[in-house]
């Protein structure tokens, strides 16, 4: 059985100084500079993927979340109503 491999291009004007630099980076790892592009573009874009997805707490913000899931607040009144709506919408259908 043989596998499609599916290859998309990416094309990127840069400068001349960025480029060459560039080029030592990836000869000083041993790497072409289309593999060391790559794998740095798959680090910086995985990064970015997990920073906008992790919550970061403070200490305080921290025992205070616990804190909440410890010991919830009592619903309000204006909660409880809307569940009671919800309710009769739900068992209505």
């Amino acid at each position: 059985m043989s596998i499609a491999v599916a290859n998309a291009r990416l094309e990127a004007r840069i400068s001349t100084n960025l480029h060459a630099t560039l080029k030592r980076a990836a000869e000083i790892q041993g790497r072409t500079m289309t593999d060391f592009v790559i794998s740095a573009v798959q680090d910086a874009a995985q990064r970015a993927i997990e920073e906008s997805e992790l919550v970061r707490l403070s200490l305080s913000d921290q025992a205070c979340f616990a804190q909440a899931l410890l010991s919830p607040p009592r619903p309000a009144p204006a909660l409880k109503r809307a569940f009671a709506r919800r309710r009769k919408l739900v068992s209505a259908e």
